[in-house]
C-alpha cells in the first residue's frame, strides 16, 4: 500500500470487492492503487460480473465433473 493511502477498512471500493468475493489482500500495492481509482460503474460491472461467474459456477462445476472436464 502506498504511503498517501488509507488503511485497508477504510476504503469503499476495496472492502465493496472483498465483500463481493475478491481477495483484495492478494492484490499488489499497485494492482490495490488501480483499483482505488476505478469509477462507480467500473466498481458495480466487476461486482456484477464476479456475481454472475460465481452464479454459474456450480453449474459448470457440474458439466466439469461430469464431462471429466472435456468442454471447458
Amino acid at each position: 500500500m502506498t504511503d498517501n493511502a488509507a488503511p485497508h477498512g477504510t476504503e469503499p471500493t476495496l472492502e465493496a470487492l472483498a465483500a463481493a468475493g475478491f481477495d483484495v489482500d492478494a492484490l499488489s500495492d499497485e494492482q490495490q492503487d488501480v483499483v482505488r481509482a476505478l469509477t462507480p460503474d467500473e466498481l458495480a460491472l466487476l461486482v456484477d460480473i464476479r456475481g454472475r461467474l460465481d452464479a454459474a459456477a456450480p453449474e459448470v462445476q457440474a458439466h466439469a465433473d461430469v464431462a471429466g472436464g472435456a468442454l471447458f
